[in-house]
């Protein structure tokens, strides 16, 4: 029996499950597909030991009454599902440097920020407040990201480099990295990285920081809820392999099984790469393959996931980034030959919102694909897979980096070893595995302010009725995918009555 639907969506993660929502609200009758257990994408989680850890999501921002990802997420009908716990207002990351023995504040609200600040750096007020100016007034130059409708970008926002910008503002070195401590969330290159992409992750942090109770699944479980209550259909174990063509437009999918799902209109939220391989590379213009393919993806990561025994080390309602060294802020993970891990990025899970002790941690670090490639062979999509799947070498090589980020760990907070129960661990073959990231990189493609047209990908195709979703296209990470997702749906239905709807949301009061 043929599947039809209006619109068929390939992949669940964040930017497929929100573009099905709204399309669905919009009344097509859509079908998710998703190839492995479990859907989310980076909002997937799973559990050891008991405790549940997040894949990708460990902490999200601007979900304040009345800021921008509260609206959209209100508009999709999922914010009130949601259980959250704010990050320390005076704190919610903390950056610190090797030998110091402190730690720099990022604060939630623009002036907290400056007074935070000010504390560690009170000659540098005129600047800090420069700083905070400039952050709001990029965030000002992107429509969507006020909810308004308008030009995606501005051409003379996003030549700026941020290594330019802080050099303008400050000659002091220690601020312009404390400034910049967070960049792990989109992964600063002095030389490409642009202004308006640091402007865009850390306006909505500075907004409002939360951690997801329990983890971000349960951001794709009400996607799920509210697609399936306006009609939607989503599966698993669905993995398309490839596609149909009638007069030049697509037909169907069909699925490594050789079921076929038929729509008038397809969503491709996978990795933009592999959806050029799949469709063929023919169907799509020379330059278009030439520059995708081209594009370098950011690099991947190595996780710890800790769990600590019961009542035995405090919960930290702030997150940790801690850098060997000032030099190491900037391009860090092209800095770690010999000296891995040069960062530390520390997160504890949420379990309850007035938590006193420590359930678990999440520990990362930067680490390069080709380090695991002797093992790009071997695929692993279960949670509860033994260990030694990969080969005996494999682990010896995740125990060798679980015992250098453990030391890191320990020399930053002495003792924090003494508490653990028990450590896992995921490379970059696991990031490939579970999300189908290319390389298994964390943000999908290097954003270059010296050529920043490259990776500003329109959600249309040039095949008629195929879209694309995800960190792939435009901004990464929840706030970015979120408003890509609508982003490509205005491209898929009228976009006025779209617009209306969203412009309900627009003017909520935001909270001081």
């Amino acid at each position: 029996m043929e599947k039809k639907y209006d619109v068929v969506v390939i992949g669940s993660g964040l930017g497929g499950l929100a573009s099905a929502v709204i399309l669905a609200k919009e009344g097509k009758k859509v079908c998710v597909l998703e190839k492995n257990t479990q859907y989310g994408g980076n909002l997937q989680t799973f559990s050891r030991d008991k405790s549940v850890f997040d894949t990708g999501v460990h902490y999200i921002g601007g979900l304040d009454k009345g800021e921008n990802l509260y609206k959209y997420f209100s508009y999709l009908e999922i914010m009130d599902m949601l259980k959250l716990h704010r990050l320390d207002s005076d704190g919610y990351d903390m950056i610190s440097f090797e030998g110091e023995g402190i730690e720099y504040p990022h604060a939630q609200g623009y002036e907290n920020f400056v007074q935070q600040l000010l504390i560690h750096f009170p000659n540098e007020e005129e600047v800090l407040r420069k700083y905070c100016d400039k952050i709001n007034d990029i965030c000002h130059r992107f429509p969507m990201y006020n909810l308004e409708d308008g030009k995606g970008y501005d051409d003379s926002i996003v030549s700026i480099k941020l290594s330019d910008f802080l050099d303008e503002i400050t000659t002091d070195e220690k601020l312009k990295a404390v400034l910049i401590g967070s960049n792990f969330l989109y992964v600063a290159d002095k030389e490409r990285t642009p202004l308006y992409v640091h402007a865009l992750t850390i306006n909505s942090y500075i907004q409002s920081a939360w951690r997801c109770v329990h983890g971000g699944s349960q951001i794709s479980r009400a996607l799920i809820k509210v697609l399936k209550s306006y009609g939607g259909e989503i599966y698993k174990h669905k993995e398309v392999v490839g596609f149909t063509f009638d007069n030049q437009q697509l037909a169907s999918c069909y699925t490594s099984e050789g079921e076929h799902y038929y729509g008038e209109q397809f969503v491709s939220n996978i990795n933009l790469k592999h959806t050029i391989r799949m469709v063929g590379a023919e169907s799509f213009s020379k330059p278009f393959v030439k520059r995708i393919m081209s594009l370098e993806e950011v690099p991947s990561v190595f996780s710890l996931y800790i769990v600590f025994k019961k009542d035995a080390y405090p919960y930290q309602n702030s997150n940790i980034y801690h850098y060997n060294s000032l030099e190491d802020v900037w391009d860090t993970h092209s800095k770690s030959e010999g000296r891995w891990p040069n960062l530390l990025v520390a997160s504890m899970n949420c379990t309850t919102p007035m938590q006193k002790w420590a359930d678990s941690m999440t520990v990362m670090t930067y680490m390069d694909y080709e380090e695991v490639k002797q093992w790009k062979e071997t695929y692993n999509v279960s949670t509860i897979k033994h260990l030694g799947s990969r080969g005996e070498s494999y682990e010896a090589f995740k125990k060798e980096k679980e015992r250098l980020l453990l030391d890191k760990l320990e020399s930053k907070y002495p003792g924090i070893c003494d508490a653990i129960q028990s450590v896992h661990s995921s490379t970059p073959l696991s990031y490939r595995d579970f999300i189908g990231s290319e390389g298994g990189n964390m943000y999908g493609f290097v954003k270059d302010a010296n050529s920043p047209m490259k990776t500003f990908i329109s959600p249309r195709s040039k095949i008629g009725n195929l879209f694309f979703s995800g960190q792939n296209v435009r901004m990464h990470g929840v706030m970015g995918v979120t408003i890509g997702a609508f982003v490509t749906c205005l491209e898929m239905v009228d976009k006025e009555s779209l617009m209306t709807k969203l412009n309900k949301f627009r003017d909520d009061e935001v909270l001081v």
